[in-house]
């Protein structure tokens, strides 16, 4: 049995290629990697096959995140049959994502920091994750804290789920 994770923002240059390279090294770590499907989109196609904005790349690696290797691609309605969980950095793009699922699915569509259950308050005092695109260096350091609280979070709430 496997289970399957998509991460989603705005552009999937930013937000939700962090999420992926960052939960897919957690998974690898845990021995997981065979179990769980991990992959990111965007709402929005601009960026198709782009790689990760560079400052997103260089972030994550500081923290010991490789995720040059990542392309941008846009959601389709078939993602809605492929992913266990689909899961927004924001409520935008959940929005999107509303209008855009099925009726039949019977996954978890929902905010990531919310779905994870990861404790962020005090941080953002929200469960979004905030967009550093139009920022500097300090948002998406702030980003990828949440994202890491997020991921541990989330990789805790399957394990324990799917008894792995």
């Amino acid at each position: 049995m496997s289970v399957s994770v998509l991460f989603v923002c705005l552009g999937n240059i930013c937000r939700s290629p962090t999420a992926h390279g960052l939960f897919q090294h957690k998974v690898n770590q845990s021995g997981l990697a065979d179990q769980i499907i991990v992959d990111s989109a965007g709402t929005g196609g601009w960026h198709s096959g782009a790689a990760p904005d560079e400052r997103a790349q260089s972030t994550a690696l500081d923290r010991g995140y490789d995720i040059s290797h990542l392309s941008a691609r846009k959601v389709v309605r078939d993602d809605f049959t492929e992913f266990d969980y689909i899961l927004a950095m924001d409520n935008d793009n959940l929005s999107h994502l509303l209008t855009l699922k099925p009726v039949s699915y019977k996954g978890v569509l929902g905010l990531f920091l919310d779905v994870a259950g990861a404790d962020v308050a005090g941080t953002t005092g929200n469960k979004e994750v905030p967009d550093p695109y139009y920022g500097g260096q300090a948002q998406f350091q702030m980003a990828i804290k949440l994202i890491e609280d997020g991921a541990d979070s989330l990789l805790a709430r399957i394990r324990q789920e799917y008894e792995l």
